[in-house]
């Protein structure tokens, strides 16, 4: 499969959050990334699967890398560990911060406005899908 070929790999919404994510894939800092287990059933995707590789793509939609999926679970969010949480490259230092800052993204009114669900919250059993990925090569 070329790199055109590949499946998109989004990292939040397009916007100043996304370009930070996608700078810490392109640097080494970031390795792992949280997904919500109701995304891929809205989407009607199947849950990604280790060895899956994606073009990652920045806020206008070009593709900057290649990355590969090396491990992917379903855990409950309040089963998230302190390695995942700093291994998301966001400059979290504790579970407890790593979790205020997703449940800032999926209880903020562009993860809510996509479910269309304005009271939509996360709690302990959550099932969340934890990718943690390898960088294959950037893209022109």
């Amino acid at each position: 499969m070329t790199d055109a070929e590949l499946p998109v790999f989004q990292f939040a919404f397009p916007g100043p959050l996304r370009d930070a994510l996608v700078a810490a894939v392109l640097d080494g800092t970031k390795t792992t990334t949280t997904a919500l287990a109701q995304d891929f059933e809205l989407d009607g995707d199947p849950l990604p699967a280790a060895g899956d590789r994606a073009a990652v793509v920045d806020s206008a939609e070009r593709r900057v890398a290649v990355i590969e999926l090396t491990r992917v679970e379903v855990r409950r969010l309040g089963d998230v560990d302190a390695t995942h949480a700093r291994d998301e490259g966001e400059g979290h230092d504790t579970v407890a911060a790593w979790r205020a800052g997703h449940e800032e993204f999926w209880h903020g009114p562009g993860y809510r406005g996509w479910l269309g669900d304005p009271r939509f919250t996360v709690d302990d059993d959550t099932p969340a899908v934890l990718q943690r990925f390898r960088l294959v090569r950037t893209l022109p």
